[in-house]
Order: C-alpha cells, then structure tokens, then sequence
C-alpha cells in the first residue's frame, strides 16, 4: 500500500477518535434515598395478650331448705335485689301447726317439771324420818332431772320447728343482680333438690380468670434473675372487649395459681376489675393485657422497618457506617403500641431502614434521611 494512502488512513482514524471524545460520558445515577430511624435503648413495658373469661366477684344459687309449694315469687327477674330481701313465699300452714304442736309439748314438759320436782323435795324430807325408803328417794330425784332433760329436749324441738318456719320466707342471700326464675308459684319445691330457684350474682365488681402458658412464666422469671428486666408493683391489666374496643377501667393481677393444668400446661391468674356500669357480664370472652414488668434495655424499632423472608424470619435492613445496606435476622416476639420489642439482632445506634424504594438490596449504597411518615424518636405515624 503507498504510504501516502498509510497516513491519510490514520489521519482520518484519528479525527473520528477525536471527534468520539468530544462527546461527554453518561453521569452515574446518585444513590437511592431512604428513611432511616437511630435506634436507642428504651424502658419498654413487658406485656402479653391473654385469653380470659369474665366471672362474677360473687355468685349465690336461692335453694328451698324445706320442702313445699311456692305461694308467691316476691322480686322482678333481672333486677337488683339487697341480701335479706324476700324473694319467695313457700305455704307456711304444716310449719305453723308443726310449731304450734312443739310448743305445746314443751308446756307440758315444763308442766311435770313442776311437779317432779316438788315430789323430790318432798321425798328427801319423808326420807330423813324413815317415812319413805332411800330408794323412792333416789326414784323421785331422778324423775326431777328426767323432767328437767326433757324441757331442753322439748325447747329445741321448738327452735327447730321455728327454723323451718323461717325458712318458708326464701330471702336473698347477697346483693346483686337477680337472674330468671325456674319455678312459678305453684310449683313444688325440696330441700336438697338439683335445680336452684334463681341466681343472683353481683356485678359491681368483677374477676378476669386468664390463662398463661408455662413457658412465658419461666422466660419471665429467668429474665428477672439476669436483670435488665424489673418486676411491676401489682401488675397493671388492660381489658379488650368483644367487639374489638379497649375497656376504660384498668385492672389489677390479684393472684396466680401455684400449679400448671396438666391438659393445658397453662397457669390461671385472676384479675380484679371494677365493673360500675355492668359492662362486663360474667361469661364473656375477652383478651387481657397484662402488664408484669418492664424491660430497662429495650430495643424499639417501627413495624414498618421488620419485615419476613420467605422462610417467615423477622428480617431488618440497616444502613452501616460505609451507607450501605445490611440484611439481619432478628427476634421480636412482642409489640409495643406500633413498635416491636427487638430481644435480639438491632442494637443501639443502628440506622434502621423504615422508607426504601422497591427491591432495595443488600449492598447498596444508599443515602439516609429522616424518615418523613414517623416522628422522630417515636416510631408512631405522623
């Protein structure tokens, strides 16, 4: 080839490479921005959500303690009704006549009392003249005291015959709300029989029986022996109703029973309410949350920054000191308003990840900015 055509060829090969320069390369995009909160350690309270029924504070079942008829029905059903009040009127007639018969046959008791007693007198003096023998003596002593046995024997017939008088008035044993009556006026009724009359429970105040499991009370236990964990002064108990809202009134743990049901292996607690506008019916299903302690060193982080992986682990994104994106598996068992109580994984000062764009992936390099849907410090949604 002529080199002259050599030169033309390069020269021409290096304008358009000059000429390729004179264009500007494509800007790297910037990084994505996310939100982030800086996490810190927190004094949570320690709470779980229990199932629970509602249980009157005091429940009394009217029986009949004689047998009769019921005359009357004395009170309106479901009303309020005070402990003495009467509430049946069972036909009294056989327990007059019952009582009218023992107070007679303690008249007569009393009457050969009288004359028992005036014949041992009278024995005691014949006796010291050899009038009468020491045996007749003695026969009419013991008389005397026979007679006098059978008058307490006569006036306890008399109490008992007035006692079962008495109980022909059927009275309210408490005060409380007053439930239908199984029997009408009418109706024959025992002592001893299986069906009560009616039941009166008081409402006023109430009792939550909830059931724990065994395993809770030892995690519990166990972390207040390591510490960081500090037992509430009579554990503080929030009610949800049926309907999904929250009870008013807070509650009180009363107390804990000392053995594990074997069928269950749940422990049963008592919580104590005040129940002033008879919401709470005895019966109802409800879900206690029950405050038993606080947590000093907890670490709090939004829900919107836990997520789960296909695997269904709590997962978390966090922002290290080089901007970029790290994957941690961790444990949160428990919430706490819109925050889950982190036990294991965060630690304070993490940056974590609450507002990213989507398929965020691990590595990236990101640009942190306060979150702009959570208050600051808080985790709660503005």
């Amino acid at each position: 080839m002529p080199k002259g055509l050599i030169v033309g060829l390069l020269a021409c090969v290096s304008s358009l490479a000059l000429s390729g320069c004179g264009k500007e390369a494509p800007a790297a995009p910037p990084p994505p921005s996310v939100g982030v909160v800086s996490l810190k350690v927190e004094s949570a309270p320690l709470i779980s959500e229990l199932p629970g029924r509602i249980a009157a504070a005091e429940t009394a079942e009217v029986r009949p303690q004689i047998s009769g008829i019921i005359r009357r029905r004395l009170f309106t059903e479901g009303a309020y009704v005070k402990a003495g009040q009467l509430l049946y009127d069972i036909e009294d007639a056989p327990y007059r006549a019952a009582l009218a018969q023992a107070r007679g046959n303690l008249a007569r008791a009393q009457a050969t009392i009288n004359a028992t007693a005036l014949q041992a007198r009278r024995y005691q003096e014949l006796v010291g003249i050899n009038a009468v023998s020491r045996q007749e003596a003695d026969n009419a002593i013991a008389s005397a005291q026979q007679a006098r046995a059978d008058v307490a024997a006569q006036r306890a017939a008399v109490e008992a015959a007035q006692v079962n008088q008495n109980f022909t008035k059927i009275r309210a044993p408490i005060s409380g709300r007053i439930g239908r009556s199984l029997f009408t006026p009418g109706a024959l009724v025992q002592a001893g029989q299986a069906d009560p009359l009616a039941t009166i429970q008081r409402i006023d105040k109430v009792y939550v029986d909830v059931t724990q499991s065994a395993a809770q009370i030892i995690d519990f236990r166990q972390a207040l022996r390591a510490g960081g964990v500090s037992e509430a002064d009579g554990a503080r108990v929030q009610l949800l109703l049926p309907n999904g809202s929250t009870y008013g009134v807070e509650g009180r743990l009363q107390f804990s029973e000392v053995t594990v049901d074997p069928s269950s292996g749940a422990v049963t607690m008592r919580a104590t309410f005040s129940n002033p506008d008879g919401l709470l019916l005895p019966g109802m299903y409800v879900r206690a949350r029950v405050v038993a302690g606080r947590q000093t060193n907890a670490i709090l982080a939004p829900q919107q920054g836990i997520s789960r992986d296909a695997r269904g682990r709590a997962t978390a994104m966090v922002v290290n000191a080089q901007n970029k994106v790290e994957t941690r598996l961790v444990e949160a068992k428990e919430t706490l308003g819109k925050s889950w109580i982190v036990t294991k994984g965060l630690k304070a000062g993490d940056r974590l990840i609450v507002e990213a764009p989507q398929n965020l992936r691990p590595g990236t390099v990101v640009k942190p900015r306060p979150p702009q849907q959570i208050k600051p410090g808080t985790g709660e949604a503005q």
